[in-house]
């Protein structure tokens, strides 16, 4: 089992003895010298201009335009005009459908993620085509509407896809939102991604669990947030709009789901939130109903209870179950409503939902204005659309929400924005951080893996509040399988309260934050982000780890990681501990003993006052009696050794089935002159003629 251990610690760390100068005071400008900021904001309107027969209308200009935003007049800067031909795709090679039909390798059914590729100013990759957006809600759907579904994707794709048209595959697992493969007029490549889900049927609707943590790439892993799978499921919807948002043309958003109910006014707020992200997108939703026309029994098929009870007799049964019906299909009604889009419902032509999604974007106009109301409120703004051409139709959106600055942001909106910025393929770097991995064997199966950030105090806003100061830090974070499945994600808020010479510190030192996962053995892909609740800016450390098989380890003595640390405290000494154990009893932390932990040193950078700490673990799990090691730590300076400690033997270790014997070291640095140093920890078994070797560059400072 993949487990996170809830308990993690946050510390001002004091690894620094050293005082950092104080910065210098800016320096004055100079004299004469004006500086002037501006912000704009570039809005992008699609317009359907058509004559009192239907057709669109070619070769008009800005100038043929007026466009108001809450009733003041805007410059258009640019009216680009997308024209389509639909003429029939080619079809995809007969060696595609050939290559298809072939066996998969089970080892490549773990579809990467990958981003929807955005639009830089002057790209032209998408003009002329019309944008269709597959989405395939697996949690949503049994299996039978999964390939119903899918099927008729692959149906349109081979036998009504135009030239113009250019689709992306998206899935939703209740997980997280993936996209297949980016928008592309490639039937083969559009075949293959559908080929890929066909053969992942099992995944979706059997995988979701409202009674356990499913381990979601959004972080809100807790159980009572799969009870609300609704605001899941949208939540999801507004993702995959926000990713389309980046390309400037019209969208349309083929949602493929076997309804979606909306359980109480706790999920309007995330339903609108969804409508308005699709709206500033210029995205369209066309829902389609998996079941297609739906004939049931009037109690349930095979698969439901009886309900009992005078409903049997009287009717209220059946009703009640043509009114769940009924409900589940509003929401995807209310969703293309609200957005310009179509629903397709009660039809077994799945695949006339695309068609709908493909008729509903003719040729059309993208029309572009810097707007002179910047202020980013959130608020709504109303947008009139009007051309000089007699009898013209325009169908365009009326108006969009504004965006928010961070100080603005509702809780659910700092949440969505520490979603996005998890699933980025671009990291956002506003706060430096490091981090460090380490592992610790705990039985013949699993590791534990302790995970250790550090972020600077002085990049850290303080907010005076009560007396005192505090600061607030979020943490996110997911560690992802060498196939890409997310097995275990971190979740946290901490609010730290400081007050006279530990704020003063806050400037000077860094704040370290501690979490640990157990993991099976095998290679990892690890993302943590920090973000400043105050400010509003979030750092991004992303690395890859293998936690190896000690049990396969025969040549050299099996080890663990090594922990190098500068300092040891006491656990009440904590500014915070984030997480709860939920009434769990905690996996034993190697690095906490007697009521002190061990604080890793990320960086590596040790100062000369201080002395030094060195940890790590043995293992013995085939030994048949407990083998006497012994151990020493050696620093190199180049090729010359410059210090190495007394050996240390030990004759006895901790009475379990891997026989663990933990080697710990301190010792004072100060004989050593500062500089650049390798330290190397050697561990010999002269019974086994066995040894194990680990080495790391560190920093001596003053």
């Amino acid at each position: 089992m993949l487990k996170r251990i809830t308990a993690g610690l946050l510390l001002i760390t004091l690894t620094m003895t050293a005082q950092q100068a104080q910065k210098p005071p800016a320096a004055p400008a100079e004299e004469g010298v004006v500086t002037f900021k501006s912000n704009t904001q570039l809005v992008i309107e699609t317009v359907f201009v058509k004559d009192k027969n239907g057709k669109p209308i070619e070769g008009l200009t800005p100038k043929d335009f007026t466009l108001t935003e809450n009733n003041i007049v805007q410059t258009i800067q640019f009216a680009e005009f997308q024209k389509f031909e639909d003429s029939k795709a080619p079809a995809a090679p007969a060696t595609a459908v050939a290559d298809a039909a072939k066996p998969v390798n089970p080892t490549t059914l773990s579809v990467p993620v990958t981003q929807i590729t955005p639009e830089t100013p002057g790209d032209l990759r998408h003009r002329d085509h019309r944008l269709l957006a597959l989405y395939f809600d697996m949690a949503a759907m049994p299996v039978p509407d999964q390939i119903r579904a899918l099927s008729s994707a692959r149906k349109f794709i081979r036998t009504q896809m135009t030239a113009s048209d250019e689709a992306t595959i998206l899935e939703y697992t209740g997980a997280a939102v993936k996209v297949l493969n980016d928008f592309t007029g490639d039937k083969m490549v559009l075949e293959a991604s559908i080929e890929k889900l066909i053969v992942g049927e099992g995944q979706g609707f059997d995988e979701v669990d409202t009674t356990a943590d499913t381990g979601t790439a959004f972080g809100q892993n807790d159980s009572e947030f799969n009870l609300f799978n609704t605001d899941r499921q949208l939540a999801a919807l507004q993702t995959a709009v926000k990713m389309l948002g980046t390309l400037t043309e019209k969208k349309s958003l083929v949602y493929f789901s076997s309804g979606l109910r909306l359980s109480g006014s706790s999920n309007q707020a995330q339903m609108q939130a969804t409508v308005n992200a699709a709206i500033r997108a210029n995205v369209s939703f066309f829902p389609v109903d998996a079941r297609g026309l739906v004939a049931s029994a009037p109690l349930g098929d095979a698969t439901v209870g009886s309900p009992g009870g005078q409903g049997m007799y009287s009717g209220q049964s059946a009703l009640a179950m043509t009114g769940a019906l009924q409900r589940s299909q509003d929401t995807m009604y209310s969703l293309a409503a609200d957005t310009g889009g179509k629903a397709l419902l009660d039809n077994n032509d799945l695949a006339a939902g695309i068609v709908n999604a493909q008729q509903a974007i003719s040729s059309y106009y993208i029309l572009g204005y810097y707007t002179n109301q910047t202020n980013l409120d959130g608020k709504f703004r109303r947008v009139k659309i009007t051309v000089n051409v007699p009898d013209a139709k325009l169908d365009y959106r009326q108006g969009f929400y504004a965006g928010k600055t961070f100080s603005k942001f509702t809780a659910a909106d700092k949440e969505r924005q520490l979603e996005d910025a998890l699933m980025l393929g671009d990291p956002i770097t506003e706060l430096t951080l490091a981090m460090e991995v380490d592992y610790f064997q705990m039985n013949r199966a699993e590791y534990f893996v302790p995970v250790t950030v550090k972020v600077p105090g002085s990049e850290l806003a303080l907010v005076k509040k009560s007396g005192g100061e505090r600061t607030l830090i979020d943490f996110i974070g997911e560690v992802k399988d060498e196939f890409g499945t997310t097995v275990s994600n971190v979740r946290d808020k901490v609010d730290i309260k400081l007050s006279g010479e530990t704020a003063a510190e806050l400037v000077k030192r860094p704040i370290q934050y501690d979490t640990g996962f157990t993991l099976l053995p095998g290679n990892y892909t690890i993302k943590i982000l920090a973000r400043d609740d105050e400010t509003g800016r979030i750092g991004t450390y992303m690395t890859k780890f293998l936690v190896p098989n000690l049990n396969k380890e025969d040549k050299r003595i099996p080890i663990s990681s090594v922990v190098l640390s500068s300092q040891l405290v006491d656990m009440r000494d904590a500014l915070f501990t984030a997480g709860k154990d939920n009434g769990k009893t905690p996996i034993a932390n190697p690095l906490i003993q007697n009521g002190q932990k061990l604080l890793a040193n990320v960086t590596h950078v040790f100062s000369r006052s201080k002395d030094m700490y060195v940890y790590l673990q043995a293992y013995q799990p085939n030994a048949t009696a407990f083998e006497p090691l012994v151990a020493f730590v050696t620093f190199y300076r180049g090729q010359t050794k410059a210090f190495e400690t007394q050996p240390l033997q030990v004759t006895e270790g901790l009475q379990n089935r891997l026989k663990t014997v933990p080697l710990k070291f301190s010792m004072s640095l100060s004989q050593l002159p500062p500089g650049r140093y390798d330290c190397q920890v050697t561990v010999l078994n002269p019974a086994g003629q066995k040894a194990a070797f680990w080495q790391a560059p560190i920093v001596l400072t003053q």
